[in-house]
C-alpha cells in the first residue's frame, strides 16, 4: 500500500463501539480493530465475556473496555455511552452487532407454519429489530452534538433470501436492513449539520456457536443436509471466516467509505446472487 492508501482505510485512534461483542463474530471484530490500532469498547448482556475479552486485547497492547449493556434498556444503553465517554473522552462509531434467533422462531420438523410461537417470534424481532434501533437512538443524539459518526448494522442473507423454517429471524433481519435504509436519509433530515452515516453489513453463513450444529453433525465435520444445501448454493464452496468481516467493516468506518450511505454490503462468499441454475462444479 502507498502512504494515501494507508491513511484512507487508517481507523487507528477512533472510538468504535460494538455491541454483542461477546459472540464469535463481534468479539473477533474487536480484536481485528484493535490491532489496527481502534479505542473498542465491547458491549455484550454477557458483561464477563466483553470484560474477559477487552482484557485479552490490553494484554496485546491495544485499548479496550467491556461494559456491561441490554441493548433493549434503554438506561442500560445511555449508561454504556457514558461509559465510553468516560473512558476514551468521545465515541466516533458504533456497529449494532447484538442479536439472535431462537428455536420458537423457526417452524420445528415435527410441525408447520401454523405452530409457531408469536411469542417467540416476537422475542426474536426485539432483540434483532429493536436491539438494532435503541442503541442507534442513543449513538446518534451523540454524533448529532459532535458533528459526526457512524453506524453499522448488521443484516443478514436471509433478510434478503428468506431461508425456508427461519421466518422470525429472516422477518427481523429484513427490518433492520429497512431501518438502515430509511435512517440513513433521516439522519440528513434530522442532523443535517452532522456527517453521520449510515450502513449495514450481511453476513453470509459463518460457523459459530449459533448456528454450528445446523451446518454439521455430531462429530463436527460432516456437514448437515442444510449444510450441503448451503455449501452447494455458495460460489466460494465453504463458510465465511470472522476475520473476513473485517475488510468491509474497516470501509464503512475509514475514509475510504466517506460516500456510502444507506448501503447493505453482502459478505456471502456469492450465496445472494448464485441463481441456483446449474451445479456449481459443471466444467462443462
Amino acid at each position: 500500500m502507498n502512504a494515501r492508501t494507508d491513511k484512507l482505510f487508517d481507523v487507528s485512534g477512533k472510538v468504535i463501539v460494538i455491541t454483542g461483542a461477546g459472540g464469535i463474530l463481534y468479539g473477533a471484530i474487536g480484536k481485528a480493530l484493535a490491532a489496527s490500532g481502534a479505542k473498542v469498547a465491547l458491549l455484550d448482556i454477557l458483561g464477563d465475556k466483553a470484560t474477559n475479552l477487552a482484557k485479552e486485547i490490553v494484554a496485546d497492547g491495544g485499548e479496550a473496555i467491556g461494559v456491561t449493556c441490554n441493548v433493549l434498556e434503554l438506561d442500560s444503553v445511555e449508561a454504556a455511552l457514558a461509559a465510553v465517554l468516560e473512558e476514551f473522552g468521545c465515541c466516533d462509531a458504533i456497529i449494532n452487532g447484538a442479536g439472535g434467533n431462537r428455536k420458537g422462531a423457526c417452524v420445528p420438523p415435527d410441525g408447520d407454519f401454523t405452530t409457531l410461537s408469536l411469542d417467540e417470534l416476537e422475542k426474536v424481532f426485539e432483540l434483532n429489530y429493536k436491539g438494532t434501533v435503541l442503541p442507534s437512538q442513543v449513538f446518534c443524539r451523540h454524533f448529532a452534538k459532535a458533528g459526526k459518526g457512524i453506524v453499522i448494522n448488521t443484516s443478514s442473507m436471509c433478510a434478503l433470501s428468506p431461508l425456508t423454517n427461519v421466518v422470525g429471524y429472516s422477518n427481523a433481519k429484513a427490518a433492520v436492513t429497512n431501518f438502515t435504509q430509511w435512517l440513513a436519509v433521516q439522519v440528513k433530515v434530522d442532523f443535517p449539520r452532522a456527517n453521520i452515516r449510515v450502513n449495514e453489513i450481511a453476513p453470509g453463513f459463518f460457523d459459530t456457536n449459533q448456528n454450528h450444529r445446523l451446518l454439521f453433525e455430531e462429530d463436527d465435520k460432516t456437514l448437515t443436509s442444510r449444510g450441503h444445501s448451503i455449501i452447494a448454493n455458495t460460489p466460494q464452496g465453504r463458510f465465511g471466516n470472522p476475520d473476513e468481516l473485517l475488510g468491509p467493516i474497516l470501509l464503512l468506518l475509514s475514509d475510504a467509505g466517506s460516500f456510502i450511505q444507506g448501503t447493505t454490503i453482502p459478505i456471502d462468499g456469492g450465496f445472494n446472487v448464485y441463481s441456483g441454475v446449474g451445479p456449481l462444479d459443471d466444467k462443462a
